[in-house]
C-alpha cells in the first residue's frame, strides 16, 4: 500500500475518532446537566423582573405539574444513564463499618488548638467540655473533623502525621481522645494533605501510612484536603488491614469515585432557588456536608442542606480565626439536625422527589417516600412569613399528616382527589411534614414532643448578628530593672516608636478576626500601625544558645510536665557535640519563660523585638532596606530540618543597635494572645527552614514589618526545631 493511501486512511480514522469523541461527550442528552456539584432547578422558578417581560413581549411560564414532571424525568434519565456510564457499584455504602456516614449530618472542622478540646494547665483532653458547648449552642454533632496540621505545618520538617503524633500524649493520647468522642457517639475524621511533599518523607506510600495510623488511633474517616476525590487506593489500603475508612474529599470527586468516597464536602454557589446536589442525586446514601467557612450568615447552607436531606460542616474555628455560629443559626441547626437524625432512613430514599409542588412562591419542598409513609422537607426562601395553604397531596383514606417542625398534627382539607395542607413557615425558615398511614410509633411521637417545645419560640426572636471574639494580650510581668547592661545584653533606648506590622496568614484576607488584637485595637485584624511609647530595655545580643540552656537545666533541674519533644535534638540531657553556640530549639513558650525567669529576665514584647531589629529609621531588615543573603543563613529547602547556624555566624545581619541573629536562623518567641477558643504566639524573624512543594506551609516573615502567628495547643505540640528565643530585661 502506498504511503499516501495509508496517510489518507489514518487521517480519516482520526476524523472518525474525533467525531465519536464529540458524540460521546454530547451523548448524555439532558437539558439540566449539573453545574459543578449542583443540578439547576426547573427554569420556571426563575423570577423575571417586569421590565424583562415587557421587553421580550411575554411573561415567563409559571411552574406546573407538567413542567415539574418534565424536569424530574430529565434528571432521572440523566441519573440512570450516568450510573451506567460510570459502572456504578454502591456496595461500599452497605459496609457496616461505613453506614454511620449516612446519618452524619452535623460535622464541625475542629482545630486541635481549640481551648475547649485540651487544657494545657491540667494536661488533659476535655472532649466533654467541647461537646457540651456544641450541644448547648446548636444541639450537638454527629462527627468531627479533627485538624492538627495546617496552618502550623511546615514550620519545621514534621509531616502531617508527625503533627498528630506531637499532640499531648502522642499516639496513645490521640487514641484516648478518639475514644472520648466515641463514648459520646461522635465519629472522628482526620485530614490528609497530599500537598505535604516537602516535609519528612513517610518512607512508605501515603495510603498505607494513613491507613495504619488511623487504625492505630481508631479513627473513622479521612478528609481529603484540596482533593477532588480520594483515589480508590486509599480505601483499598484501609480495607486491606481490616479498618475501613470513610473518605471525604474537599472537592467533588469524579462520578466514578462516588463508589468509594462515601462523603463529600459541598461548596455551593447560592441562589434564591435551591439546587439539587449531584452526588446525593446519583446516590441518596451519599452524605454531603455543605461547607462555607467564611460565611457569616449560615441560612443558605442550612436551607440547601435541609432541602437535599444532607448535612452541614459547622466550622467555626477557621485556622484560629473565630467565625462563630449566631444564636439564630445555632437554633436553626438544632431544629434541622433533630429532624434529620430522627428521620435519617428517609433521606436514602431512591424515590426522592426534589421540588415537589407547593402553592406559595419561594417555598420549596423535597419529597422522601419510605415504607408507605412520606416525609417532606421544606424551606421558605422568602424574607417574610407565610401561613396559608402550602401543599396539595393525593388524598388517601386513613392517612394522617403531622407538622414535624411544630410538633403538631395537621387537619387536611379534602378538595376532590387531593388533600390540602396548611401550615405556617417563618421568613427564611424550615418545615417538615410527615404523612403516615394510621398511628405514629413511639419514635415519631417522641420527635413531635421535642419539636413542639423546641419550635415554640420563633427563629426570628434569636439574634443573627455576627460578632468576632475579643482577644487579650497575655501580660508579661516586668523584671527587676537594671542600671547597666547585663552581660551579653544590649541597651535599647526608649521613646516613641512607630510600630507597623502585618500578619502573614495565608487565608482570611483582612476580615475581622484575622491575626491579633493589640491592646489599643477594638478587634483582631491583619494590618496594624500605632505609635507606642517604649521604655528603655536591655535585650540579648544573641538568641539563647544550647550552652546557655544547659546552664539553666543544671542549675534548676527543670523538667516540664509535658515533656514530649522537649529538647528533641539533645540526647540524655546533652546537646550534640559542636552545638553549644547554636540557638536552642524544641523549647515551648512555657520552657522559654521558665528560662527567662531563672535568668532574671523575660521574653520580649513584640514591639520591643521589632524596635531592636528595626531601629527608628523604619528599615525593612535589621541591616537595611535591601535583602542581603550574606546576612542570614543559607535557606534549607529539603525534607529534613538541618541544624541552625551558630548565633554569631552572620555579623552582617546586625541591627543598628548591634543586636545579632534576628532574621533567618530560627523564629523567636514573643507575645501570646488568647481568646475564648484559641491561643496563639507571635513569632518574629523567620527561620532557615523553608520546605518546598506547597504554598500551604507556614510562611516566612523576614521583614521587620511582618510577623508569624503560631497556633498553640500544648508544649509537646508547640515545640519546634525552628523556634528559639531571646530575652529582655527592663532598664531604669
Amino acid at each position: 500500500m502506498k504511503s499516501a493511501t495509508r496517510l489518507g486512511i489514518f487521517s480519516a480514522g482520526v476524523v472518525l475518532m474525533c467525531q465519536a469523541s464529540i458524540l460521546t461527550a454530547l451523548g448524555q442528552d439532558t437539558q439540566f446537566s449539573p453545574k459543578g456539584q449542583q443540578i439547576p432547578p426547573p427554569p420556571c422558578f426563575t423570577l423575571r423582573d417586569r421590565w424583562e417581560a415587557l421587553r421580550d413581549g411575554a411573561d415567563s411560564a409559571p411552574c406546573s405539574e407538567q413542567s415539574h414532571q418534565e424536569w424530574l424525568q430529565d434528571i432521572e434519565h440523566w441519573k440512570k444513564e450516568r450510573r451506567i456510564r460510570i459502572g456504578y457499584d454502591g456496595a461500599r455504602y452497605d459496609l457496616p463499618a461505613l453506614k454511620w456516614a449516612q446519618s452524619s449530618f452535623i460535622q464541625p472542622q475542629m482545630m486541635v488548638h481549640d481551648r475547649y478540646l485540651y487544657d494545657p494547665i491540667l494536661h488533659k483532653y476535655t472532649v466533654d467540655k467541647y461537646l457540651d458547648d456544641l450541644k448547648n449552642r446548636y444541639g450537638g454533632i454527629d462527627a468531627v473533623l479533627v485538624w492538627p496540621t495546617y496552618p502550623n505545618m511546615g514550620i519545621d520538617d514534621r509531616n502531617q502525621h508527625d503533627m498528630l503524633r506531637a499532640m499531648p500524649g502522642g499516639v496513645e493520647g490521640g487514641r484516648q481522645m478518639v475514644a472520648d468522642f466515641h463514648r459520646r457517639g461522635v465519629r472522628v475524621l482526620f485530614p490528609m494533605m497530599m500537598w505535604d511533599q516537602g516535609t519528612r518523607d513517610p518512607a512508605k506510600p501515603w495510603q498505607d501510612a494513613i491507613a495504619e495510623l488511623m487504625k492505630e488511633i481508631d479513627a473513622d474517616g479521612i478528609n481529603g484536603d484540596t482533593q477532588d476525590g480520594v483515589p480508590l487506593a486509599f480505601s483499598a489500603s484501609a480495607e486491606k488491614i481490616g479498618h475501613p475508612l470513610a473518605f471525604e474529599p474537599e472537592g467533588g470527586p469524579s462520578d466514578e469515585a462516588l463508589a468509594w468516597n462515601v462523603l463529600t464536602w459541598g461548596q455551593y454557589t447560592y441562589q434564591f432557588v435551591p439546587t439539587v446536589d449531584k452526588y446525593r442525586w446519583l446516590e441518596p446514601k451519599h452524605e454531603v456536608h455543605i461547607q462555607g467557612r467564611w460565611d457569616r450568615d449560615k441560612t443558605d447552607a442550612l436551607q440547601f442542606a435541609f432541602f437535599n436531606g444532607e448535612g452541614w460542616e459547622s466550622w467555626e474555628n477557621v485556622w484560629g480565626i473565630w467565625n462563630g455560629v449566631t444564636p439564630r443559626a445555632g437554633e436553626a441547626t438544632r431544629r434541622v439536625a433533630t429532624i434529620e437524625r430522627a428521620m435519617a432512613p428517609y433521606f436514602a430514599s431512591p424515590q426522592w422527589e426534589p421540588f415537589y409542588q407547593t402553592k406559595s412562591y419561594g417555598i420549596f419542598a423535597s419529597r422522601w417516600p419510605m415504607g408507605g409513609n412520606t416525609l417532606w422537607t421544606i424551606v421558605n426562601r422568602n424574607q417574610y412569613d407565610i401561613d396559608d395553604r402550602q401543599m396539595s397531596v393525593p388524598f388517601a383514606e386513613g392517612t394522617r399528616y403531622f407538622d414535624l417542625y411544630h410538633g403538631v398534627e395537621l387537619h387536611s382539607l379534602r378538595e376532590g382527589e387531593n388533600a390540602i395542607l396548611s401550615f405556617a413557615m417563618e421568613a427564611h425558615g424550615f418545615g417538615a411534614i410527615l404523612a403516615v398511614r394510621g398511628n405514629v410509633d413511639s419514635h415519631i411521637a417522641d420527635l413531635l414532643s421535642k419539636m413542639k417545645v423546641m419550635s415554640a419560640r420563633p427563629l426570628s426572636s434569636y439574634s443573627n448578628d455576627w460578632k468576632d471574639l475579643p482577644q487579650k494580650l497575655v501580660e508579661i510581668k516586668p523584671t527587676e530593672p537594671a542600671t547597666s547592661a547585663p552581660q551579653g545584653m544590649v541597651k535599647i533606648p526608649g521613646g516613641d516608636f512607630d510600630f507597623k506590622v502585618e500578619g502573614i496568614e495565608i487565608e482570611g484576607h483582612n476580615d475581622a478576626g484575622v491575626d491579633v488584637q493589640y491592646p489599643w485595637e477594638n478587634g483582631a485584624r491583619r494590618f496594624h500601625e500605632h505609635r507606642i511609647p517604649v521604655k528603655p530595655f536591655f535585650i540579648d545580643k544573641y538568641p539563647v544558645t544550647n550552652a546557655d540552656f544547659k546552664k539553666f537545666l543544671d542549675a534548676t533541674q527543670y523538667h516540664p510536665a509535658d515533656a514530649l519533644n522537649f529538647l528533641k535534638d539533645w540526647t540524655n540531657g546533652q546537646y550534640p557535640q559542636g552545638w553549644g553556640n547554636k540557638p536552642v530549639t524544641w523549647v515551648s513558650l512555657e520552657d522559654a519563660r521558665a528560662y527567662a525567669g531563672w535568668a532574671g529576665k523575660r521574653l520580649p514584647k513584640e514591639w520591643e523585638w521589632q524596635l531592636a531589629a528595626q531601629g527608628k529609621d523604619g528599615r525593612a531588615y535589621p541591616w537595611g532596606n535591601n535583602w542581603d543573603g550574606a546576612a542570614v543563613p543559607v535557606a534549607e529547602h529539603g525534607r529534613v530540618l538541618t541544624a541552625a547556624d551558630n548565633v554569631d555566624a552572620h555579623p552582617k545581619g546586625a541591627s543598628a543597635f548591634g543586636v545579632m541573629d534576628l532574621v533567618g536562623n530560627v523564629w523567636q518567641w514573643t507575645d501570646e494572645y488568647v481568646d475564648d477558643h484559641t491561643r496563639a504566639a507571635i513569632l518574629r524573624g523567620g527561620s532557615h527552614y523553608r520546605p518546598d512543594g506547597s504554598i500551604w506551609y507556614f510562611p516566612q516573615a523576614y521583614r521587620n514589618d511582618q510577623h508569624g502567628k503560631l497556633l498553640l495547643m500544648a508544649p509537646s505540640y508547640d515545640r519546634s526545631g525552628a523556634v528559639g528565643f531571646r530575652c529582655v530585661k527592663d532598664a531604669n
